[in-house]
């Protein structure tokens, strides 16, 4: 547990349900915050399981001039938009996955370098590069049967978004890694870096980073593992531990 203020030069923020409120909007709030952080000198990536394609907006309204960690770590951006790391799921792993979900009756979504596909796939699965699966349940007896046919598997690295659901990301790729080598562009340490987060695809963030912070909303697990606990998403929660802990 952190009891005084470290000295952060690095804020990583998840979206869905950390910035984003329920409307999928980034309130003036923690705008406001955001910005007054970086007018600080502390920098500030968006660190999110979204697919580029559906956050560069949000990065760009915020006026964030550094890095873009994508599909949990996948993927990492530069600000200008050039691609610095990738990692993918091999083509064998992604076809059985296509397979659990038809046997479990799930719902899934399937991201690739290009867009996400949702309950519909192509047929040519060897077309495209794949970074991420997400299967969507609706049962927790279902989500338990799924869990333990995958994570025996040493190719996998699983997480959630929402309590209801699985992530499947290549081995090793995590949040955490990620910040791990923006850390090492900016020539800073993970203990200068604060992260705020909401589910299990942000725990690995949050317990590395020097100061580690879970949302009120957050799944019990991540707030176990945080050093301080902020407000809901819905109610400035970002902005509140911006203010607390950097400005």
């Amino acid at each position: 547990m952190v009891v005084s203020k470290p000295n952060i030069k690095l804020i990583a923020l998840d979206m869905d349900g950390t910035l984003l409120n329920s409307d999928d909007e980034i309130s003036q709030a923690n705008s406001q915050a955001i910005t007054e952080a970086r007018n600080k000198g502390v920098e500030v990536v968006l660190s999110t399981g979204r697919h580029r394609s559906s956050c560069a907006a949000h990065a760009a309204s915020l006026n964030l001039s550094s890095y873009l960690i994508t599909v949990n770590g996948s993927e990492i951006w530069s600000s200008e938009g050039e691609l610095i790391e990738r990692q993918s799921l091999d083509i064998e792993t992604i076809k059985a996955l296509v397979d659990l979900n038809e046997r479990y009756g799930t719902s899934a979504w399937m991201a690739s370098t290009e867009k996400v596909f949702r309950g519909e796939f192509p047929a040519d699965l060897e077309g495209y590069e794949w970074l991420k699966v997400g299967i969507d349940i609706d049962s927790e007896e279902v989500k338990e049967r799924i869990l333990e046919e995958l994570q025996d598997n040493e190719l996998l690295e699983l997480s959630n978004s929402h309590p209801m659901n699985v992530e499947i990301n290549a081995v090793g790729i995590n949040k955490a890694r990620a910040l791990e080598k923006i850390c090492g562009l900016m020539n800073i340490t993970l203990a200068e870096v604060m992260t705020v987060g909401d589910s299990l695809n942000d725990i690995k963030m949050i317990q590395e980073a020097g100061l580690g912070i879970a949302m009120g909303n957050a799944q019990e697990e991540v707030k176990q593992a945080a050093d301080w606990v902020t407000a809901e998403n819905n109610q400035d929660g970002v902005a509140k531990a911006i203010k607390h802990w950097v400005l």
